[in-house]
């Protein structure tokens, strides 16, 4: 019998250490970041919440400051491929009944793009219809402030990643969605550097 953790494994005890105010950016065990890629991700709906007929999505827009930035606190936002289809976009997936949403976005992101951090205030709430169904989608997005970058990772073959300018990121992602989600947090960020 092989060895694969289970979802329902990761979500009770590795995504809540993650969460734990006792991680500090520099304790992050390799094995524990071994065990992280050998996690599958989650697939199914069958814990999917929807409102309203809506089903409910939630993600992040990872970012770190540049080091060598321009400007003060400039940052680079961290974009995906799409799994299926063209494109790149931010970490999102189903926010699922048993996790918060905080939790469900940390989840997506270390799923598809690889990072880990620390989830911020949420930036807002969107809808948008789904391109493959015909349903609507209430989409929230958090900030996730980097503090590490995975080598291994759950979808790492299916998906490549890429730090971009916010420039650049509004210019190739093609969700105005995630845009204007994207554009809150340059807002915030400019707010809190005054």
């Amino acid at each position: 019998m092989g060895f694969l953790l289970s979802r329902t494994l990761a979500c009770k005890f590795f995504y809540p250490f993650l969460f734990s105010k006792d991680v500090h950016n520099y304790f992050f065990p390799q094995q524990l970041e071994n065990m992280i890629s050998l996690v599958s991700p989650r697939t199914g709906r069958h814990l999917q919440r929807y409102e309203k007929g809506c089903r409910q999505v939630v993600g992040c827009i990872p970012y770190k400051y540049k080091s060598n930035g321009t400007q003060e606190n400039e940052i680079e936002v961290l974009l995906i491929s799409a799994q299926k289809g063209t494109g790149m976009q931010f970490p999102k997936g189903g926010w699922e009944s048993d996790e918060s949403m905080e939790q469900a976005a940390l989840r997506e992101t270390i799923e598809e793009a690889g990072v880990i951090g620390s989830v911020e205030s949420n930036l807002g709430k969107w809808y948008y219809k789904s391109k493959r169904q015909p349903i609507m989608h209430e989409g929230y997005m958090f900030p996730l402030l980097v503090s590490k970058e995975l080598d291994n990772w759950p979808e790492m073959n299916l998906r490549k990643r890429k730090w971009l300018t916010v420039d650049e990121a509004k210019e190739i992602c093609p969700y105005a969605w995630m845009k204007e989600a994207l554009d809150e947090l340059v807002s915030r960020q400019t707010t809190n550097s005054i």
